[in-house]
Parts: C-alpha cells; structure tokens; sequence
C-alpha cells in the first residue's frame, strides 16, 4: 500500500466502529486479483489519521459483491467484530439494497426462497436444491417501487447473505439486475450494475443503541437518473 493518505467517504466513525461507503468496482476486502479494496484503504486512512505506528486492527464483518456499491461497517475492536459478527449470525442485520431490474415482476412484492450454489472455479453461483452438496439456503423479499417503460426500481430485503444472491435470485424469475453480464443471459444490458446497498442497520456492539446509515446511489448514472431514488431512500 502506498503510503500516501486515503480520503474514504466515512459515515460514522467511534472508538469502535467504522461505516464507510464502499464504490462500485472496489473490493470489499484483499483477493487473489491483488487490487485495491476497502478494507486495506481504511487500514491506511485509520492509520495515517490516527498515526498509529505497526499494524492497524480492523475487522472484516460482511462484504459487498466487487460491483456492488454502499454501505458498510467494520470493526474497530476485537470485541466489536465479534458482536457484530454474532448480530450477522442472529439476523439482527437488516441490510436493503435498491436494484433496477429488467422487466417488471408480476408480483409487485414477494418473498424468493431457494438453495443456491457456488462454483469457485469460476466465481458463479447457480440455483440449486436442497440436500444438494454445499447447497445454502437464500431468502429475500423485494418489493416494486417505480416502474419506466421495461425497467422497475426495487427495494430488496436480504434475510441470508449469499455470494451474489440477489443477482442470482433476481435472475430465477427472468428479471435479472440492469447491467448484470453474469447472470443476465439475453436480457442483458451493458453498463454498471444497478445494485445499491442503500441502507444497514444493527446494534451498536457497545452502546446497545440501535443505528441505521444510509445512502443513495449514483443519481446521475444509467438506469438510476430514470428513477425518484430520493423518495425511494427514506426512513422507515
């Protein structure tokens, strides 16, 4: 790493710990591609910051799909990592993303259930069955907000957090995510995927407060600049 200091989007910053706004296209931690990623900035943002000398500690908690962009948080303590990591176990995560998708689902709302598989070969995930090998179970709701012309602005709730789940599951119903080359098979469409995780909330690991951070996707970016995404980023 460079040492040369990193200005992150940061949303919320204590003692213990750390949301910031991961951008689309950056990992969310190291891999074998040896890229940038958003754990190893922050690292050297906290550590040019605070000018801490040797290793900085900060604890990976849950990641985000490479070109998947929002909101994440992070540990800044042993202690932190470990309670948020328990909440993540316990479903006390509520993650929601917003995704535009190809086509308008029949169902303006519903829940998507089904068991899903991964290839490490190739970094794909298929739908699958259960009691199949290394099948995981994925659940999600989604819910329509907006529609123009063939594309529809949804709200999607995660209750698992399986590699590229909405992506996969999205597709399953013939409404793949705009931009989606993997998964979108015909329906395709080239640009960047419209996969937005707008808002996370939890439990603070040590001030028991219940928190929520949100925010919205690129605007002025295709397909997202069709929709009222202000109206569709609010509190609950």
């Amino acid at each position: 790493m460079a040492d040369t200091a990193y200005e992150p989007t940061i949303l919320y910053e204590d003692n213990h710990i750390l949301v910031a706004l991961k951008e689309q296209n950056l990992a969310s931690c190291p891999d074998e591609s040896g890229d940038d990623n958003l754990l190893d900035l922050l690292k050297e943002y906290i550590r040019v910051k605070y000018e801490k000398k040797g290793n900085v500690f900060l604890g990976l908690v849950h990641r985000l799909d490479r070109p998947t962009g929002g909101v994440m948080v992070f540990a800044k303590t042993s202690k932190a990592a470990a309670r948020l990591t328990e909440q993540m176990k316990s479903g006390d995560f509520d993650k929601r993303y917003l995704a535009v998708l190809n086509g308008v689902p029949h169902e303006q709302s519903g829940r998507l259930t089904n068991y899903l598989k991964k290839n490490t070969v190739n970094n794909t995930v298929y739908l699958s069955t259960q009691g199949t090998d290394g099948a995981k179970l994925a659940v999600l709701d989604y819910w329509i907000l907006e529609q123009k012309g063939e594309y529809a602005l949804a709200d999607i709730k995660l209750h698992t957090g399986r590699s590229h789940q909405i992506r996969v599951q999205m597709a399953g119903i013939a409404h793949p995510v705009f931009g989606d080359m993997r998964y979108g098979g015909e329906r395709a469409q080239k640009g960047k995927l419209a996969l937005w995780a707008y808002s996370l909330s939890f439990t603070h690991p040590v001030l028991k407060e219940r928190m929520r951070f949100m925010c919205e996707p690129p605007r002025g970016g295709i397909p997202w600049k069709a929709f009222d995404i202000t109206a569709a980023v609010k509190a609950e």
